[in-house]
């Protein structure tokens, strides 16, 4: 069973739109954010004179947003040299991660910046504006350690604060192997279901290429109970298979979709479907013939995976089933909702 975490949000001035604090009990970890018009503001915060983190992010013309993640010794400085570069243009929100404490040292943001680049970047949610990704910089034991706790604070604290950078799209389970893509989604639907994993993300921290921590050491994640999804289309030949994973729904490597749109050219998902091409998330096998996913992705909903799959606009709340059954994905959720008045004779 999940327990639940508390967060504290401060809003400095009072509005949503205006500088935000956010902070977790018994964690140094200190994260603020505001967008770039309020930086005059921002940088005269006492903790924009710390050692720390930060992320610029914002919109640059594509459907994913843009982020550039730094660390310096004085967040406040160098933010202000950054507004002077063109370079920034897409910069609409700035988040700053220091401590509490004080403790974070330079080779700890050193680190820290080293291992959001990698997440991120593995994670694919965003497009990253920096040019280069720095190695990860080697720390003592406890030291590293003490990274990845704080950032797996991070993985709970910045999707709150509307930065879901770090969130892996590749699941793990063990009859379902996303890590073949090339397993084809036909496969995939005929092995027996069993309970979900999901990863650590970006994969196992540094501590293991150190030889300090190996996979058996990792703990193992909750089981979920989330079904096996299938979506199949005979007359154009595709199977697909997805999972519901923390809100999401995603499509696992191997799942099959049309080789270009057949739907009305204005849909709102035709630029996905075109998207995912270009990005190589939808592969060509064979001239022709469907595309295949070479690694699970993650839609906002089930619709949104179904008429990329399909190709045209399509209600995925019916099209997606069970495995092995005719339950549909709205038949299966609306069994998840217990009824109120059920629910209130009960107690």
């Amino acid at each position: 069973m999940t327990k639940g975490r508390s967060i504290r949000l401060f809003l400095v001035d009072g509005t949503p739109g205006g500088i935000i604090t956010a902070e977790i009990m018994n964690w140094t970890g200190h994260v603020m954010t505001a967008p770039r018009s309020r930086l005059p503001d921002l940088v005269r915060r006492p903790e924009a004179g710390r050692t720390g983190i930060y992320i610029l992010s914002g919109t640059d013309g594509g459907y994913k947003p843009t982020i550039y993640v730094g660390e310096t010794d004085s967040v406040g400085k160098r933010l202000a040299q950054h507004n002077k570069d063109d370079a920034k243009e897409f910069w609409e929100q700035t988040c700053i991660v220091t401590s509490k404490d004080q403790n974070l040292t330079k080779a700890h943001v050193r680190y820290l910046e080293s291992r959001l680049i990698q997440i991120a970047a593995g994670a694919g949610r965003a497009r990253l504006a920096n040019s280069t990704a720095p190695d990860v910089p080697m720390l003592p034991e406890a030291d590293l350690s003490d990274m990845e706790v704080f950032i797996d604070q991070l993985r709970v604290v910045l999707p709150v604060l509307g930065l879901d950078l770090l969130k892996e799209q590749t699941i793990r389970s063990p009859n379902l192997p996303p890590s073949q893509p090339d397993t084809p989604a036909d496969t995939l639907l005929s092995q027996k279901d069993t309970p979900l994993l999901l990863p650590i993300a970006g994969g196992l921290p540094p501590l293991a290429a150190q030889g300090l921590l190996t996979a058996q050491d990792a703990d193992p994640p909750a089981p979920a109970t989330c079904p096996l999804f299938e979506l199949t289309s005979p007359k154009h030949d595709l199977s697909a298979a997805a999972l519901e994973v923390d809100g999401e729904f995603v499509v696992l490597a191997g799942s099959q979709a049309q080789p270009s749109w057949i739907g009305v050219p204005t849909n709102s998902y035709r630029p996905l479907h075109q998207r995912l091409i270009e990005e190589g998330v939808l592969v060509a096998d064979n001239a022709g013939g469907p595309l295949r996913f070479s690694r699970d992705y993650a839609f906002s909903k089930p619709s949104a995976a179904s008429a990329v799959i399909l190709g045209r606009q399509d209600n995925g709340r019916v099209s997606w089933r069970i495995k092995g059954s005719k339950t549909t994905y709205a038949q299966w959720q609306d069994g998840q909702i217990t009824d109120p008045a059920t629910q209130g004779d009960e107690e």
